[in-house]
């Protein structure tokens, strides 16, 4: 929005420029006094773990003011919800100047607020504090966001498109104090600087956050933006708890939070290849600081455990078959009625029609019981690891390989491990799941994962191999309270008083729609249709217009994460399976090239953390054998009698 003095001259509302003085009263007083430009440009350079600064009691107070009270009476806020976000959300504020008169004469002190910070003074006091360089007071780019109980904002570095520094400027109640148990603290990440095998250098963000930056009536916080670096996010404001105080409540974390970005055609300082450069930057930092070698955990690919000669493992015909050893191994863990033929038939039929299955009360009465009170009284007695890095993904996990930390072994006395370790990886397991999927298996790798409420979660990745994987998950989450309504904390209470388990296919979609779902739950959905539609799970700039800083994470001609709360009843969501936090249910999937997937965050709300078992299945290519079977018939062609 380039502001000319002939339009400023005609007396619109919408371009009038302040002078310099005007807009130094905007802000404190003292703001553009030498002496504190001085000890915010020293405090920005010293600060950690990255660049920032946090300015108090930034702007004029009755202007604020003024300016949080037209905010509150007309402007309108759409809630929405992601893989990395839920928020409440307005439209564009920089394109203010758009609107009608009338509508303007509604938000004049807005308007002064957005003029100000966008001043010629206030850019070039940015610039000289941050060591930025020229910022363009032309491409103007603000909204104002609302943080209710729930909402959150995980982990991105702000990089997109031109921009150069960010900010937020907090408009919480002036006359009730934030408290920061009340959470919604902008929360910033070290990098650690690792080397590859040829002694290239990356940056990797720690699982961990090491500066909290509570939200407090009129202050600033910006930071220049660093693709690789500058990762941040927003804590989730907390819902009042049991034993809080009432007057605790009406927790509404509002925010106006910009960017100024580097200037453009015909403003002082504009480089006309600069943002083209920064985009080429841009992208060979992310395509660096991607580097999936650093990231925590890798697969470890294993063949089955157990038996492997063709007389245990497949009938004369070639088939797969369950022997008398597997069945009974199996009846340890699995659910009797899962193991019969008619069963297995039956779930055949249901993964060749839908490619999902979902079977309730997996594990059998003999071990589901002592997993669970194991899991609820904290008894596995295991060092979990930490995924990183926190762009894709947070939460606790074990791997299952040799590599496994102590106690490596598993005993009927520790249900958790014995499935983890003897059941799940073991031939006869994989076998069941051939019968009940119709696929031919290979290779599998397993994880034990543990998402603790208010830390942990699984951003949409991409799935880029060229054939289709199985995957499974066993959820064996003992809480409840997940899906929203009471209707699943009944957790299935036939749970052992029906022995029959109970199987559906389908996509399994039980999201609720209730505002306070606690998240955990476990989302497939349709993903790119181009070939290289793979995704490194970051959330670098990828540009779809959105509010957060964020961005949207990607583009997709069939769904984004960043609007499946949003679909309308009679619009395709773009959702293919859903797996709600669950005690003893299995899903199983078989995932195709470009399919996203992810784990919501796990919200402080939650009853509990989420736990699951989650594996994937190499599928050999049905091709291959199609061809082979070409193969032979050819040899056994019919040439007709012999003379």
């Amino acid at each position: 929005m380039k502001r000319e003095a002939t339009e400023q001259a005609a007396g619109s509302l919408a371009k009038r420029q302040a002078t310099d003085s005007t807009i130094e009263k905007r802000f404190s007083h003292d703001l553009f006094s030498k002496s504190t430009v001085d000890q915010y440009t020293t405090d920005y350079a010293g600060s950690t773990p990255y660049k920032h600064a946090v300015v108090r009691s930034f702007v004029n107070d009755n202007l604020l003011r003024s300016v949080r009270k037209e905010i509150i009476d007309n402007i309108h806020f759409t809630p929405k919800e992601t893989d990395i976000y839920k928020i409440h959300q307005s439209g564009d504020l920089a394109n203010l100047s758009g609107l009608p008169e009338n509508a303007l004469k509604k938000l004049p002190n807005l308007l002064k607020l957005r003029d100000a910070l966008y001043s010629p003074d206030f850019r070039e006091w940015i610039a000289t504090v941050s060591g930025s360089g020229p910022l363009s007071g032309k491409k103007t780019d603000m909204a104002v966001n609302v943080y209710v109980p729930g909402c959150h904002l995980l982990c991105h570095d702000d990089v997109i498109g031109s921009r150069r520094v960010s900010y937020i400027l907090y408009l919480t109640d002036p006359d009730k104090p934030w408290k920061p148990s009340w959470g919604g603290a902008l929360r910033l990440y070290p990098t650690d600087v690792k080397h590859d095998s040829d002694g290239k250098e990356y940056k990797v963000p720690r699982p961990e956050f090491d500066k909290v930056i509570p939200p407090q009536w009129n202050q600033l916080s910006f930071f220049a933006v660093q693709p690789g670096e500058s990762f941040h996010d927003v804590e989730e404001v907390y819902h009042l708890a049991s034993g809080d105080d009432k007057e605790d409540g009406d927790r509404v974390r509002m925010a106006i939070s910009g960017w100024f970005h580097i200037p453009q055609e015909g403003e002082d300082g504009f480089e006309p290849d600069l943002e083209a450069k920064l985009a080429e930057m841009s992208s060979l930092q992310q395509l660096q600081g991607q580097a999936e070698q650093f990231d925590e955990p890798q697969l470890e690919w294993q063949e089955a455990k157990g038996p492997e000669n063709s007389a245990t493992n497949s009938d004369d015909d070639g088939d797969v078959e369950l022997t008398e050893d597997d069945l009974h191994f199996l009846l340890d863990y699995i659910t009797p009625t899962y193991l019969t033929p008619d069963t297995v038939e039956e779930l055949n039929e249901l993964f060749e029609e839908e490619s999902t299955l979902q079977l309730a009360n997996f594990l059998s009465k003999r071990i589901a019981p002592r997993l669970k009170k194991q899991i609820e009284s904290d008894a596995i007695e295991r060092d979990f690891y930490t995924s990183r890095p926190p762009y894709k993904h947070r939460y606790v996990y074990l791997r299952g390989s040799s590599e496994q930390r102590t106690p490596p072994a598993a005993s009927k006395e520790d249900p958790f491990g014995d499935i983890f370790l003897n059941f799940l990886p073991s031939r006869a397991f994989q076998k069941w799941l051939s019968l009940a999927t119709g696929l031919t298996l290979k290779r599998s790798a397993l994880l034990a994962r543990r998402f603790r409420k208010s830390l942990d979660y699984q951003l949409a990745q991409g799935y880029s191999g060229n054939e289709p994987q199985l995957e499974y998950t066993l959820c064996v989450t003992p809480s409840s309270g997940w899906s929203g309504d009471d209707a699943d904390d009944a957790e299935q209470d036939v749970e052992y008083g029906n022995e029959n388990g109970n199987c559906s296919g389908g996509n399994g979609k039980h999201l609720s729609e209730d505002e306070d779902n606690v998240g955990g739950y476990e989302l497939y959905m349709a993903g790119d249709d181009d070939d290289d539609a793979s995704d490194g799970g970051s959330d670098h700039g990828v540009t779809i217009p959105s509010g957060t800083g964020a961005g949207n994470r990607r583009s997709s001609k069939k769904a984004d994460p960043a609007v499946y709360q949003a679909a309308q009843e009679d619009e395709d969501d773009g959702i293919l399976f859903s797996n709600p936090a669950t005690w003893n249910t299995l899903s199983i999937a078989l995932r195709d090239k470009g399919v996203l997937k992810f784990v919501k965050y796990v919200s402080k709300k939650a009853q509990g953390d989420r736990w699951d078992f989650t594996g994937c299945v190499e599928v050999v290519d049905g091709q291959e054998d199609d061809d082979e079977a070409d193969d032979e018939e050819e040899e056994e062609e019919f040439n007709g009698f012999e003379d």
